[in-house]
């Protein structure tokens, strides 16, 4: 029998516990999936939300760290995991990234907001959108939350500039890499989109400096990371009209405090961190074939790179 450790509060229990049950059984793997093994005895080690570990050196027999989620920067730098460490691809993710960021790139394509916000009698007829094949967009990070976004904006004729650490290729998108590529993936971007992880080197990537790089009136949208933004830099370029509009899904402090301005601001949009969300059958199915792998001696999948962070 191999033991799964479900490390989560009772939200993440209810919700994912059944599903990892049934996609173990269907994955023929013999578990038991709990919250309470003897960690001396756990094999598998399934972090869901709201209650983390700390020090892993317990776990002494664990063979793997399997996220129900992508991010792993709260983790990857912790000095007792030193077994390999997963995230979550798939499960949902991609195809939920994917229909929020064409959503929003779509209302600021087509200048939704004025309609949408403008019901007071007048008729405003007088703009005719660009063409999608007209309007450049640029992906910042081409992991594969950034692959299935930009083929998806590529598959409407958006223009779609991509950029990365390391070149990458991708069908459908003019892919950039390096310092000299990500100054002219923004000078292109009248709309930007943040899908970066979270690392010591993407921190304030949009600073002051890059914003300005932006062609003036820019749109930034954000589902990525809240630590991609200068937040001061944000709002100076809001006020001078160089950033005409940011969507924002994350935030460096979550939830973004009540008083906080943005709330406010009619050129900015916040939604709560809601941009994807792993579904839960589909996260399980993924979780259940990495512990099936696990136990033919099989590679797992999406394993993070720990001097990348990612």
């Amino acid at each position: 029998m191999t033991n799964v450790q479900f490390a989560g509060d009772d939200a993440a229990w209810e919700k994912y516990g059944p599903p990892i049950d049934d996609a173990l059984a269907q994955a023929g793997v013999a578990a038991d999936l709990s919250r309470d093994h003897d960690p001396a005895r756990v094999d598998y080690i399934v972090m869901g939300g709201g209650v983390g570990i700390e020090d892993f050196t317990p776990y002494s027999r664990a063979r793997a760290v399997l996220r129900l989620w992508a991010g792993v920067e709260d983790i990857v730098g912790n000095d007792t995991l030193t077994i390999p460490l997963a995230r979550m691809v798939g499960g949902g993710l991609d195809e939920g990234m994917r229909d929020w960021v064409v959503a929003h790139v779509m209302r600021h394509h087509v200048g939704m907001d004025a309609h949408l916000h403008g019901q007071d009698g007048v008729w405003r007829g007088d703009v005719t959108p660009k063409l999608a094949r007209d309007r450049r967009v640029t992906i910042l990070g081409l992991g594969a939350l950034g692959q299935v976004c930009g083929r998806a904006l590529a598959g409407l004729d958006f223009a779609v500039a991509g950029w990365s650490r390391s070149r990458k290729q991708v069908e459908g998108i003019r892919c950039l890499a390096g310092e000299d590529g990500l100054a002219a993936a923004l000078a292109d971007a009248e709309i930007v989109v943040l899908l970066l992880p979270s690392t010591p080197e993407t921190a304030g990537l949009l600073d002051a400096r890059r914003l300005a790089m932006l062609p003036r009136g820019a749109v930034i949208v954000n589902p990525g990371r809240g630590t991609l933004i200068d937040d001061d830099a944000l709002d100076a370029a809001l006020d001078s009209g160089q950033v005409a509009h940011a969507t924002l899904d994350t935030f460096r402090q979550e939830p973004l405090r009540d008083d906080h301005r943005w709330w406010s601001d009619p050129r900015v949009t916040v939604t709560p961190h809601i941009a994807s969300e792993t579904r839960a059958p589909e996260a399980a199915a993924v979780i259940a074939e990495n512990i099936r792998r696990g136990e033919a001696g099989e590679p797992f999948l999406h394993l993070v790179d720990r001097d990348a962070g990612y």
